[in-house]
């Protein structure tokens, strides 16, 4: 399992290294997010990495199912932070606090993982990357209709537990394209 906690930040740093080029870039305008718009973003992501899946090419030059992959670890870890703080009408927090909050909530998502990751006995590393790809979708779906609810459940986790595993879902998933385990 040591090998998976090392792969896991493998890839975790290139997420977090995009996401701070692109705090330079934009700055933290995604504040204005409402958490339903962040679950839609994540689900866009979701719904392409399937179609690409699918179809088996790409039409848009330079991208592809781990950028898209990337985007859901970015887009969920953004959700955290938006749960936590609310949306705003401006871009309100400095990129130092943006990425204070996303390494936090990253690190939330690996204490997750690795706990999930010792019980299930690193099942993952057995499933196909399009499973990854439907249980992100199934999670957005479980999202959608706790925020339907106004994030009320009854005996379920709540939004935050399922972007969690958006994002670790993703995370494997990129695991698997970047060190070729498909």
């Amino acid at each position: 399992m040591d090998t998976t906690y090392h792969q896991f930040d493998e890839v975790l740093a290139l997420c977090r290294d995009l996401f701070a080029k692109k705090l330079k870039d934009y700055g933290t305008a995604w504040r204005i997010l409402r958490p339903e718009s962040v679950t839609d973003q994540i689900f866009i992501k979701a719904k392409r990495v399937r179609t690409l899946e699918m179809a088996k090419d790409c039409k848009v030059a330079g991208e592809g199912i781990f950028p898209e992959y990337v985007g859901i670890v970015n887009y969920g870890l953004i959700g955290l932070i938006q749960l936590e703080l609310g949306y705003a009408d401006q871009a309100d927090i400095p990129a130092e606090k943006a990425l204070t909050l996303y390494d936090r909530f990253a690190a939330e998502s690996k204490t997750l993982m690795e706990a999930k990751n010792h019980d299930y006995g690193e099942a993952w590393r057995n499933m196909r990357i399009s499973s990854c790809t439907d249980l992100i979708l199934m999670k957005i779906q479980r999202t959608k209709e706790i925020e339907a609810n106004s994030g009320k459940t009854l005996v379920s986790e709540g939004i935050d537990a399922n972007y969690k595993d958006m994002i670790n879902y993703a995370i494997f998933g990129l695991i698997k394209l970047h060190f070729g385990k498909e």
